[in-house]
């Protein structure tokens, strides 16, 4: 599926080059520990009013710039987290400080209006553009609040059209609509959403049943009997594994086919199947194209949806805009879910599922037009800067680096994955993946952890070639420290 990385030997020398937002730091610059005296303060203080167990740091976003987060304390740290991968310019880029110097999108943003009611006489233009410039080959878009929105939201499109084809062309019955309110068949009929082990797909209560990854976020929640699929887990390098890797996808694939099969017996068919073209958090778990291809043929031999979850991998950080376009499906899948780098959230669908009747699919803001505005800008920048060839020439260095140090220190580093910038590797067990990402964060470098024992980098699209260097040059500081 991915490229093949050619390992070249590597001498991980910082270099000071031009960056594509002036003024960036030269380095990470830490002055105390992190996170530091002013952050724990911080920390205690927000603690009186609001749960803060998991803050970090505190950032102090009037001075971060570019690839570098500053936080409290004066810490310069280079961010190849980007805000758990939502930052596609960076800290503070001079083509998104200067929009809503304009007093029209300044009005936009402050009218916040309930866009599905009373939509801006801009609206249609807005929307159309996105369509246009941006669409994975699919006619509709709705936009939301956030990814867990959603991706919540379109299994509501994902039923509708489901019962729309067994209901045919005639309206509601009687029985159908008095069952609905209380939560009833057949007005609230018995359909299910099947997911994969080791997916997130957010965490409102709808969404969270399909969520498959920490314990901690699921733990006292009543949830919804859906089903799990096994997700292929391939070993590295792909090259030296593919009979093993193949074997993986069609364990996958007969679990999958299998999984229809059993809750079409227990009269709760699956409606759709919700996956992440590769998963994030879970562990940045990758398979083919061709199971890619296979999944999609299962999933319309049993007359259900393809939603691919995109919130993660959309947006740039593979070297492609979509992930699943490196897949080569024959035709597109039914929805595509966006969030993060998009700076709004939504989802793109087929005809198919668009709704037949009003307020089914809605919410008071159905999106943000500020954030509308915002996205066109990046749009304009990625295009203007070639990101998606940036990413993918920074990508290869990063990830053949990565690919000599697991060489180096192949008792505690495995693993290396992923495409584009959107990478991970392994460390040898959970315990020392905390130490190595505590080290490399005291050293001012924000990272983020993956799977049981994983470290996944998501930097920003304006990433350059010389952040991998210093990047490389301090990872490889702290294995040598850990061997």
């Amino acid at each position: 599926m991915w490229s093949k990385i050619v390992t070249r030997r590597v001498f991980f020398k910082v270099r000071f080059c031009s960056s594509l937002v002036p003024d960036e730091p030269e380095g990470p610059c830490v002055l105390t520990d992190v996170p530091g005296p002013c952050s724990r303060k911080l920390k205690k203080d927000l603690g009186k009013d609001q749960y803060a167990g998991e803050v970090t740091l505190f950032g102090n976003y009037q001075k971060s710039i570019g690839n570098y987060l500053v936080d409290a304390d004066d810490n310069v740290l280079l961010d190849m987290f980007s805000q758990i991968a939502t930052l596609p310019l960076g800290y503070n880029h001079p083509e998104l400080l200067k929009l809503f110097q304009d007093d029209k999108k300044l009005k936009t943003m402050i009218n916040r209006p309930a866009l599905g009611v009373f939509p801006g006489e801009d609206q249609p233009k807005r929307i159309h553009s996105l369509v246009s410039q941006i669409a994975p080959c699919l006619p509709k878009i709705n936009l939301m609040m956030c990814g867990a929105c959603a991706n919540e939201q379109v299994f509501k499109n994902v039923f509708i059209a489901y019962q729309r084809k067994k209901r045919g062309q005639e309206g509601f019955t009687d029985e159908e609509k008095t069952t609905a309110v209380i939560n009833q068949p057949p007005g609230a009929p018995n359909l299910c959403i099947l997911s994969f082990c080791g997916g997130l797909h957010g965490r409102a209560l709808g969404a969270l049943a399909s969520t498959h990854t920490k314990y901690i976020y699921k733990i006292d929640y009543p949830s919804l009997d859906w089903p799990i699929a096994y997700f292929p887990r391939y070993r590295y390098p792909l090259d030296e594994n593919e009979r093993e890797n193949i074997e993986e996808d069609k364990k996958s694939l007969a679990h999958v086919e299998e999984l229809f099969a059993t809750y079409k017996k227990k009269e709760t068919p699956v409606a759709g199947v919700i996956v992440e073209p590769i998963q994030g958090e879970g562990g940045n778990n990758e398979a083919s194209a061709l199971y890619f291809q296979e999944l999609q043929k299962i999933i319309k031999r049993n007359n259900a949806y393809l939603v691919f979850n995109e919130i993660q991998t959309g947006g740039g950080s593979t070297g492609k805009f979509w992930c699943h376009e490196y897949f080569d499906l024959p035709v597109p899948p039914d929805a595509v879910t966006f969030s993060k780098k998009f700076a709004v959230a939504g989802y793109f669908h087929s005809d198919e599922l668009t709704p037949d009747k009003p307020f089914r699919v809605f919410n008071t803001w159905m999106g943000d037009p500020g954030k509308v505005i915002i996205l066109e800008a990046i749009i304009k920048v990625m295009r203007e800067q070639d990101l998606l060839d940036n990413v993918l020439k920074v990508g290869a260095r990063l990830k053949c680096g990565l690919v000599e140090l697991e060489e180096e220190f192949c008792e505690i580093m495995d693993s290396v994955r992923g495409v584009g910038t959107f990478l991970a590797f392994n460390i040898a067990n959970e315990e020392l993946r905390d130490t190595v990402l505590h080290k490399l964060l005291r050293k001012g470098v924000v990272l983020g952890r993956c799977g049981e024992s994983g470290l996944r980098l998501r930097p920003a699209l304006i990433f350059q070639e010389h952040h991998a260097d210093i990047f490389l040059d301090i990872l490889r500081q702290v294995l040598k420290q850990c061997k």
